[in-house]
This record gives structure tokens, sequence and C-alpha cells, in this order.
């Protein structure tokens, strides 16, 4: 009787697991990755996303890492669409123009890009306001700064962050020499490291490194200079507590949690979408002991009153 009662229970578990996953969102989402998931910064920023996604909103996900060549995008799609994928967030810059004549290939898909632009049905396009973590970050380093010599090094020219940080930076201290430099590339570490070893020989002692691949390296080389730095897409705190003074996060799991409700909703609309402090997809992250406390009560209220008003300080 009992190993009959057994098998019952057995098929009910089994019946109402299944009865469980029909009722759950059937949504399959997934997820282009142009680097790699392990590299601390944006690549593992979409995929913890993505795993949020799995958690949370009950979705099937997928991913494929190293997708920077449009044949491997293609094919990764094709694979995508055989197991119904219907929503992807194609996570880097790199692929508005990857992707540029691509999406009607795949119309029933619905993609996600960032900081990019497409006229296409299927896209919607996510523009991080990166001019405001960036004014709060040369803010932060314009403060702390002993040499008043600070450095940014950004991967283009375009990164509105770059602009942000030189104007936060002035705003906090007139008398701030701001040095700019790119390397033209995302992955480029070397040509970062180069520039930082410049920029140090010139007695810059705090550096912003805004680039997906590098901020890591350059963070750990500024460590062993005993400088400075702010960390860049995710919280830093990790590589040097009294090194990274503060790090501009961008919340790319709320990011992509706001995309897939509207989604779901079908409010995900065609354009672009602009996101920043206001929507939670950017903060500051924790500040080291070294950033003086009135320096940080003061970004900290500019930073409430933005989100507010949407004025920086500079707007007054």
């Amino acid at each position: 009787m009992r190993f009959a009662l057994a098998i019952v229970a057995a098929c009910l578990i089994i019946i109402l697991t299944g009865c469980q996953t029909s009722m759950q969102s059937s949504l399959k989402i997934g997820l282009l990755v142009p680097g790699t998931i392990t590299d601390q910064t944006w690549g593992n920023q979409g995929y913890q996303a993505l795993m949020h996604l799995h958690a949370d909103e009950n979705a099937e996900v997928f991913y494929k890492e190293g997708m920077s060549e449009k044949e491997d995008v293609l094919k990764a799609l094709k694979e995508f669409k055989q197991e119904g994928v219907s929503l992807v967030f194609a996570h880097g810059s790199e692929y508005h123009s990857l992707l540029q004549d691509t999406y009607q290939t795949f119309p029933s898909m619905h993609f996600v890009t960032f900081n990019g632009f497409s006229d296409a049905e299927n896209v919607t396009n996510i523009q991080f306001n990166s001019h405001a973590m960036g004014f709060f970050a040369g803010m932060v380093a314009a403060g702390t700064s002993e040499t008043n010599k600070i450095g940014v090094i950004a991967a283009y020219d375009w990164q509105p962050e770059v602009n942000g940080f030189y104007e936060g930076a002035i705003l906090q201290n007139e008398m701030a020499n701001v040095l700019v430099r790119f390397t033209y590339d995302w992955d480029d570490t070397t040509k970062a490291l180069t520039i930082l070893d410049r920029m140090i020989d010139e007695g810059v002692d705090v550096v912003y490194p805004a680039g997906d691949s590098f901020s890591v390296p350059v963070i750990d080389q500024v460590k062993e200079q005993n400088r400075y730095a702010i960390g860049y897409i995710s919280d830093q705190s990790d590589l040097g507590e009294r090194t990274v003074l503060t790090s501009t996060e961008q919340n790319l799991k709320n990011v992509y949690t706001m995309t897939v409700h509207m989604y779901k909703e079908e409010t995900l609309e065609a354009g672009t979408i602009s996101v920043g402090f206001g929507e939670g997809a950017i903060e500051m992250g924790p500040f080291s002991p070294e950033v003086p406390d009135s320096l940080k009560e003061k970004v900290q209220a500019a930073i409430v009153k933005y989100k507010d008003t949407g004025v920086l300080p500079k707007d007054k």
C-alpha cells in the first residue's frame, strides 16, 4: 500500500510540476556578449542580469560569448531562433553596426541594444546617461587628488562619461588638470597600461579607466603605484578599498528586469529608451575611507538633487 501511495505521490509531483511549468512564463531570452562573461565588468554584468531573469522572471535563458564577428552572430541568432527565443539582448555597442542589416532577417525576435541607434521595428536601444556618472566621478577624483592632476583613460572619444568627468572635476576644483587619453579599442589593455604609465610620470594620482576590458588591469597597476582610481561599470572596491575611491556602476539587473517587464506587458516599443540615476540604472558604488566625509556628503547630496530634478550642480 505504501509503495502504491508513493507511486501516486510521485505522479502527482510530476503532474503538478508540469502544470506549474506551463503556467509560468514561457519567455525565452538570448544574450550575445562580444567578449567573455568572466571579465569582471560589462560582460559579467550582462550574464548576472540574465541569470537574475532566469531566477526571478521564470525565463528560459541562452547566451553566447565571443560574439564579435558577424558570421558568429548570425549563427548564434539562428540557434536562438531554433530554441524559440523571442527577446535578444545584444550586449555591447558593437552590435549597432554588426546587426544593422540583420534585424529584418529575424522578425520573430525583439532585439535590445545598448548605446547605439536603429530605426528597425523590432529593436529597442537602451541609452545610458553616462554623462552624469562621469560628472560625479570627476567631482570625487578632483576632490581627493593631492597633485591636482587626474586622468581619464577611455576607449573612445564619444563616451559621454569623459566630458562629464572633466566638467565635474573642474566644478569641484578649478585648479584641476584633467588629462584625457583614448585607446580606441575596448580591449587594448596594453595601450591602456602604457597610457597609465605616462600619466603617472606626469604626476596624475587619480585615474578613471573608462573601458570594459582594461579597467581591472589598470586599477591593479594603480594600486601597485599607490595611486587612486575610480571603478567602472561595476563596484570594483574589491580591487582595493583604499585604492578605488568609488565606482560608476551601471545596474544591468535593473535595466534587464525593466525591459522584460515592458516586453511582457507589450509596452516595449522600437526606438531609444534613456536610463540613468532616476531609473536605478546608474549608481555610485561605496566610497573609500580615503574620500573626505565632506566631499562624500557633497556628492551624495548632488546625486539626490539630480535624481529629483535632472539638474547637475553646474547647471545652477
